[in-house]
């Protein structure tokens, strides 16, 4: 079987968030670790070399593959901020419609910048879909 691609790392999530090269995707990259960390009450870790998780969930299927991966996590990617994990829970559609300017996948939310959304409803998404999911994992 093979091995998980993203695992953690030992790497600087500051010095990871530091080194983005668009100042805004940088700041936004900076202020949402803040909230997630507020949000959850976890220490930022780096997961592979570009995601910042929060809290760790492990796995196991019945085909007999399991591993770790982060209960919350977001990745500044060039065209948008992804947050992993903040979508799929009861009440999610609710909070996502009072959001603002958004896109969301299956598990992922997608932020163009900040500015976009409502700081408080985001931060309560953020709340609930942690708790949401750390629920299901015990």
């Amino acid at each position: 079987m093979a091995a998980n691609k993203t695992t953690t790392s030992k790497a600087s999530v500051a010095a990871f968030i530091g080194a983005l090269p668009d100042a805004a995707r940088r700041a936004d990259a900076q202020a949402l670790a803040k909230m997630m960390r507020a949000a959850t009450g976890e220490k930022p870790i780096m997961w592979g070399s570009s995601i910042v998780g929060f809290g760790n969930f492990h796995y196991k299927y019945e085909s007999g593959r399991e591993g770790d991966t982060p209960l919350l996590a977001f990745s500044p990617r060039k065209a948008a901020l992804v947050v992993y994990g903040a979508t799929g829970f009861n009440g999610a559609e609710m909070l996502l419609s009072r959001l603002g300017k958004h896109t969301a996948g299956k598990g992922c939310l997608y932020l163009k910048k900040l500015d976009d959304v409502d700081p408080l409803m985001l931060r309560k998404l953020l709340e609930r879909a942690f708790a949401a999911r750390a629920r299901a994992g015990k």
